[in-house]
């Protein structure tokens, strides 16, 4: 709470004397913003659904109830309920509020927008468990300065947000339940389809934008086929459930997973889960899969899908960071404790992962067989079907900075010092959000090759987002990525064109069966 006085209290400060946005009128009525120093119009804490409380809540998202007067939308609403946030989202930004009632997005646009402007937006990650579209490090303002209107999504995480449950399935009226925090970012695109114009936002340049459970979510949306026709791009970063490991989950295991969430609350129905405080829902301990396979927002697996050319078929921008991984090895230090970890983990695959990745660095091996076996996977496989599958082109980049920490820095889950590109390291060279990072206390010391690069990737996502193919000052007009060549643009203090590490190699942790056949889906109104 006194990360989020402190932040607000410097919004308020940096917005003194500014003069209030133009009323703007939108589903529900007006809302009035505030113009920020730079240049940049901003609507907080815009509402794009009904609050999904006592009955609402399990339920798609409702229509917002029209207000009376004008909304003031000059602040961030809370961050969807959620349990206590990691200590690796509170380094640099403090905690936030969180309520249940947390369905808004923010928009940020050039000042004075009035003509057909690209629209980005940005959904968080947050492993679907949670996840604020408030954070510094995600802040719309500074692309917004640079010529598009931006969003950030809000959605429901963790159980309130991603559960099935067989009563739920009966009166859903399709028969199936869960991914309800899908159903969100669904309804927030429909919002941005009717009233982004308003704003100066065209509605046919949408580019979605998300990081690690964002990225998956944006893989899902173009899954979906309740996503199509919302969105022009997608720019995915760090995540997909290509790869086999996300799911989806059937529905009677992701039922059978409702049940027993119901039991550990104590609860004997619906009615009575429906009637509990929503912190003691959110703190629930039983195991979930997040995404299911509910027949209606989901209905197969991105492999299926893509198969079948059911995908939301539009151009994609994705990759990851050299040194993440969603399941990495302990510290290896020896060729010995390399092999050793390398069997336990993959078997009768183990000589041939070995032969592959084994160098005359075992940490460096094993840091790569830990990213390329989750994560790596995941890219490489959606690249892949969009480029077999797919008539709009892919483009793959491998994040590789090591960001400057300031001397002394310590954090409590990680070591600075050897932490390497790490998961989410990329975003605020994206989004142009570096400063975010020394909000509170300097934790870098940014340097001039930083700055370049920033130049470097967030330009790369300004053109792809104005126009589907990314462009920036060193590399230029991005290689499309190509399945007889797998190549990608390595992201450093020195960005060029390089053969995508370890392409081939991937398969030993898939597999090499064929996708699987398409299944049916219901029809659909």
């Amino acid at each position: 709470m006194i990360g989020r006085a402190i932040a607000t209290l410097l919004l308020l400060l940096a917005g003194a004397g500014a003069a209030e946005a133009r009323p703007v009128r939108v589903d529900g009525g007006l809302i009035e913003g505030t113009s920020l120093p730079s240049g940049v119009d901003a609507w907080l804490g815009v509402p794009f659904a009904a609050p999904p409380l006592r009955d609402l809540r399990w339920k798609p998202p409702q229509p917002v109830a029209p207000w009376r007067g004008t909304y003031h939308a000059d602040r961030f609403a809370p961050e969807c309920l959620q349990p206590l946030r990691s200590p690796r989202q509170n380094h640099y930004f403090g905690n936030e509020a969180t309520s249940e009632d947390c369905l808004y997005l923010n928009i940020w646009a050039p000042k004075g927008a009035r003509k057909k402007v690209p629209v980005v937006v940005w959904i968080y990650g947050g492993g679907f468990n949670i996840g604020s579209a408030s954070m510094a490090n995600y802040s719309g303002e500074p692309l917004a300065n640079a010529g598009v209107i931006r969003v950030n999504i809000a959605y429901r995480v963790g159980a309130l947000g991603f559960l099935a449950h067989p009563e739920l399935s009966a009166e859903s009226g399709y028969g199936g339940s869960g991914n309800y925090g899908l159903m969100d970012q669904i309804a927030a695109l429909q919002w941005i389809q009717r009233n982004i114009a308003r704003f100066g936002g065209d509605p046919a340049n949408v580019t979605l934008v998300g990081q690690s459970a964002g990225s998956m979510s944006v893989a899902l949306l173009q899954l979906s086929p309740e996503a199509k026709g919302l969105f022009q791009r997608a720019v995915g970063m760090s995540g997909s459930p290509f790869g086999r490991m996300l799911g989806p989950a059937p529905l009677d295991k992701a039922e059978a997973q409702g049940m027993a969430l119901q039991k550990e609350l104590g609860a004997t129905s619906l009615a009575d889960m429906r009637a509990l405080p929503g912190d003691k829902v959110a703190a629930a301990m039983s195991p979930r899969d997040p995404i299911v396979l509910d027949g209606w927002v989901l209905t197969g697996t991105a492999e299926q899908t893509f198969a079948a050319g059911r995908q939301n078929d539009v151009p994609v921008l994705i990759g990851y960071t050299r040194d993440e991984s969603f399941r990495p090895f302990g510290p290896i230090s020896t060729l010995e404790m390399l092999a050793a970890a390398v069997r336990e983990r993959f078997g009768d695959r183990a000589d041939a992962i070995l032969s592959a990745y084994a160098g005359e660095d075992p940490a460096r091996a094993a840091t790569d067989i830990a990213r390329d076996s989750t994560v790596g996977l995941q890219m490489s496989q959606w690249a892949a079907a969009q480029a077999r599958f797919g008539k709009a082109p892919a483009y793959a980049y491998l994040f590789t900075r090591r960001q400057p920490y300031a001397p002394g820095i310590t954090f409590s889950d990680h070591d600075p010092a050897t932490v390497g590109a790490y998961h989410t390291g990329d975003v605020p060279y994206w989004l142009r959000t570096r400063d975010a990072l020394n909000l509170f206390r300097t934790t870098r010391i940014w340097e001039p090759g930083d700055t370049a690069l920033e130049a470097e990737m967030s330009s790369a996502l300004l053109s792809f987002a104005r126009t589907g193919t990314p462009i920036s000052p060193t590399i230029g007009r991005w290689p499309t990525f190509d399945l007889s060549r797998a190549r990608l643009v390595w992201l450093g203090l020195e960005s060029k064109v390089i053969d995508w590490p370890h392409f081939g190699d991937m398969d030993l942790f898939a597999g090499t069966a064929p996708l699987p056949r398409p299944i049916g889906s219901k029809p659909r109104d």
